[in-house]
């Protein structure tokens, strides 16, 4: 039991330190990556999306849709296909640091 919860602390801290490398990337602050709400904003920044869309978080099953077209677009803006996006919507544990720790380069224009 232990050994299960060392595990998932591990990859916790390594995808917290990911995402804080994929926001830095990005030329945004890391620490942005640990502020609840907040993380969202700079990620849709992140993104080229509008800031309004944080709105459409609160909304169940809308955010699900939003955080799919979201995370589309932030593969995109890494020079990523959609399966890459398809990676950092159903294993964001592995694809994060892929993203992180990588050298994809963050491109801002679309």
């Amino acid at each position: 039991m232990r050994l299960f919860l060392l595990i998932e602390l591990a990859v916790i801290v390594l995808v917290v330190v990911a995402v804080w490398k994929v926001y830095e990337k990005a030329g945004k602050p890391g620490w942005a990556a640990i502020i609840p709400i907040y993380n969202i904003w700079v990620l849709l920044e992140i993104a080229g999306k509008p800031g309004w869309w944080l709105i459409l978080f609160f909304i169940p099953l809308v955010n699900l849709i939003i955080a799919i077209i979201t995370l589309v677009a932030l593969a995109a803006k890494f020079g990523k296909g959609a399966g890459f996006a398809i990676g950092l919507i159903f294993l964001p544990f592995i694809f994060y640091p892929i993203l992180g720790f990588g050298d994809a380069q963050y491109s801002g224009a679309a």
